[in-house]
């Protein structure tokens, strides 16, 4: 682990026991390249991820698969592989928003979860009532990386690894769309690698166009 994550305030018993990038090289995610992930945030209207000094990082919502969801056990484990195509992309965003500046930190200087919403594509769902199930493959999955008692590395709903994947939750149904769900998730970081991040290249990402030059002129 990082200085960052040995020096944050969390319990010994609390703390993981391995190194997030084994679960995640494990699972088959694909994190890509620098180059293909750290971009300028030029033109842009939102941003992925927003960094707070106190160590809360926010990471926008992502729409994923390609069908509404109905009360049909097919249509829903569809949904619930969106939900995972959609940790996989917070993962991997997590992972660049972090590490493109070299302050230090990784994605195992996540301390916690914080708070995960899952709106699911269900319209007229006054008779539809798995959002939750669905949203569960968004969940799980992060379990899976950062531990948790429904990670696929849980024994008796116990994960040796720790709980830092566990978090609030709110899954929601009702909403239009051409897509299957769109998860947004807050993640805590320790403060002084937030701080770290935010005094070398600002508190969000995609990058400013002036700080995108500011990292890769410090990259060569």
């Amino acid at each position: 682990m990082s200085k960052f994550y040995d020096e944050a305030t969390i319990p010994a018993e609390l703390r993981r026991n391995f190194d997030v990038y084994d679960r995640i090289k494990e699972l088959g995610i694909e994190l890509g390249t620098w180059e293909e992930n750290v971009t300028s945030l030029a033109g842009a209207g939102i941003s992925s991820a927003v960094f707070t000094e106190s160590g809360l990082v926010y990471l926008s919502g992502v729409g994923t698969g390609q069908l509404p969801m109905i009360n049909d056990e097919s249509v829903i484990q569809h949904g619930q592989e969106a939900g995972k195509e959609a940790a996989d992309h917070h993962i991997r965003v997590l992972h660049w928003a972090i590490t493109c500046g070299g302050e230090g930190g990784d994605l195992n200087d996540v301390l916690y979860t914080v708070k995960a919403l899952g709106m699911v594509v269900s319209p007229g769902a006054g008779s539809f009532h798995n959002a939750p199930s669905v949203v569960n493959g968004y969940s799980f999955l992060w379990q899976s990386v950062f531990g948790g008692g429904r990670s696929e590395y849980a024994v008796d709903g116990v994960d040796a690894g720790g709980f830092s994947g566990v978090h609030a939750r709110s899954a929601v149904g009702g909403f239009d769309g051409n897509f299957s769900l769109e998860p947004e998730i807050i993640v805590a970081i320790p403060p002084a690698l937030a701080k770290a991040i935010i005094e070398n290249r600002g508190w969000i990402f995609p990058l400013p166009p002036v700080m995108l030059e500011k990292v890769k002129k410090a990259r060569e």
